[in-house]
């Protein structure tokens, strides 16, 4: 090696992040290494890398003896004096033994460090940015179809959009520029995989986010999620200024930011309901868009029991009961429906939302 190779290193520490300094050490553990291998097994062997000429040395460490008995490990006091006048037994010296041509075999070694340093350097920058960015969203671009599981180039690697995480009825095109939701990272053995998702209702809290400043800076805050990805989504949001309206900032003009999220999400109906701290008004917001009359809390069994309007009950309970289970699920209460009639309830339909 020489000072081109350390120059070199220098501009991959610039180019990849990977500091010279550890590069140094790692080649210096493979080459005595290399050493052990090729000339023999000294236990106290050690390489020497000048970190601005690069050039190798290999140094012994020996102990300084009246009687030599292993002259691997040990030196004569005579020796000894030779090249220091006042040296004494039981110290160390530290003695240059580099064979001739080691200059190759630290060459070669070192190309293959670095190559395999490199390699091992860019995975954990990779997992190491990633990771910090498990649930999140990114845009990427699909790439290829593996056993129904889409392959997503995100640039510096892929993400795996497994079957179970994609949006139902989805295609994706080969091309095709996604939005998709980071659910975990994992270290392997073959580099980070990094594991996203379409279906997640973390997606469509970090799309609201991205549409509507109220929420990034904290005006607006989403309470809760709760989505059937493709079909239909709620959402509870609460404004910290009673001068902003929540579900107005999430509409946005004209319905501009909803429907560029429900656009993203290819047709996804989404409900934006308000939070409201009093558990009654909060299930029957959540229930909108069927107009509640009343709502009874029983705490003990985290349930509502609901009574609507003969006429919307089938719109309360929605299609497969679509619904009332998205608005069990945004609330967190178990919700019993009942019309009118069955609940013997008369009214003149002033409605609980708010």
């Amino acid at each position: 090696m020489n000072q081109d190779f350390i120059q070199a290193l220098r501009d991959l520490e610039r180019e990849k992040g990977i500091k010279t300094e550890i590069l140094l050490e790692v080649i210096k553990g493979a080459l005595e290494s290399a050493y052990r291998k090729n000339f023999g097994t000294v236990q106290n062997a050690e390489v020497d890398i000048d970190p601005e000429t690069g050039k190798v040395r290999v140094l012994a460490k020996k102990t300084v003896v009246e009687e030599v008995t292993d002259p691997r490990t040990e030196i004569s006091l005579g020796e000894a004096q030779k090249i220091n006048p006042s040296s004494q037994p039981e110290d160390v010296m530290e003695m240059e033994i580099t064979p001739k041509d080691f200059g190759r075999i630290a060459a070669q070694t070192a190309k293959q460090v670095v190559v395999q340093r490199l390699r091992e350097a860019e995975r954990g920058l990779i997992f190491e940015e990633f990771s910090d960015r498990a649930g999140d969203i990114v845009t990427g671009v699909a790439q290829r179809q593996e056993q129904r599981n889409i392959f997503i180039d995100l640039g510096k690697t892929e993400a795996i959009l497994g079957l179970s995480e994609q949006i139902p009825g989805e295609i994706y095109l080969q091309g095709e520029r996604i939005k998709v939701y980071i659910v975990e990272v994992k270290k392997t053995t073959k580099g980070p995989q990094i594991l996203v998702s379409r279906t997640h209702p973390g997606l469509l809290k970090r799309l609201f986010e991205l549409e509507v400043p109220e929420i990034y800076e904290g005006i607006v805050e989403i309470k809760s999620v709760a989505r059937e990805a493709g079909a239909r989504s709620k959402i509870a949001v609460h404004s910290r200024d009673e001068n902003v309206d929540p579900v107005g900032a999430c509409v946005g003009p004209r319905g501009m930011r909803v429907q560029a999220i429900v656009n993203e999400l290819r047709g996804e109906k989404i409900d934006i309901i308000k939070w409201n701290p009093d558990p009654a008004r909060f299930v029957a917001n959540a229930l909108s868009p069927a107009k509640v009359l009343a709502v009874e809390i029983f705490e003990n069994d985290k349930m509502a029991r609901v009574v609507v309007p003969d006429y919307q009950l089938s719109l309360a309970i929605g299609k497969e009961g679509q619904n009332a289970r998205l608005a069990a699920k945004l609330t967190g209460w178990k919700i019993d429906i009942k019309n009118e009639t069955q609940a013997g309830y008369f009214t003149d339909e002033d409605d609980l939302e708010e």
